[in-house]
């Protein structure tokens, strides 16, 4: 059984899991995947949004079906189309990127759950770790490609994030993970 581009049901994924399709190691394709940002400014009204421009990552998958992997990316390579912002998110008001080079999730366990797959693990940011659960559209695309797709709520508070002038920033930040794992 091979999933075309469709999204993998649950009983579909377990299957590639049991009959060891998808075991062995992958690479995140950085120029098909994407993480994007996105914040409500001024009092809510201002939705500002920003790309991370370098992402790489890795996954496993063991003969047993267990899943684990990472995500980063480099928090300089933020870009919100706005210079002046950008560098704003790169200081140490925001990302401190200078001394905290790189955003990592890093999961520990990604199992079928319903159209798609449960993903725990810890998200690092400004050298803070907290627990990250998400759902996310896996699907198994007609090359063998892995695709995950997940929309994902951050209080930056928890990460340090706190500046915020006037009261002006939202604090919870919407992530868009688009990430493709191919086989290197």
């Amino acid at each position: 059984m091979r999933p075309t581009t469709e999204q993998t049901t649950d009983q579909a994924l377990e299957t590639l899991l049991r009959e060891h399709v998808l075991a062995g190691e992958w690479v995140l394709d950085p120029h098909s995947s994407s993480v994007t940002l996105r914040n409500k400014s001024m009092w809510g009204l201002v939705a500002v949004t920003g790309r991370f421009r370098d992402v790489s990552g890795y996954g496993i998958v063991s003969a047993d079906g267990e899943v684990s992997g990472t995500i980063a990316v480099a928090a300089a390579s933020i870009d919100t189309k706005n210079d002046r912002r950008d560098k704003h998110l790169r200081s140490a008001d925001f990302f401190d990127a200078d001394n905290n080079p790189d955003i990592t999730f890093t999961a520990d366990g990604i199992r079928p759950s319903g159209r798609g797959v449960a993903v725990t693990g810890l998200l690092t940011v400004r050298g803070r770790t907290r627990p990250l659960n998400f759902e996310a559209a896996a699907t198994v695309q007609e090359g063998g490609d892995v695709r995950l797709d997940a929309d994902v709520h951050v209080n930056q508070a928890d990460f340090g994030l706190t500046w915020n002038l006037l009261g002006t920033v939202g604090q919870t930040n919407a992530l868009t993970i688009h990430a493709v794992f191919t086989r290197p």
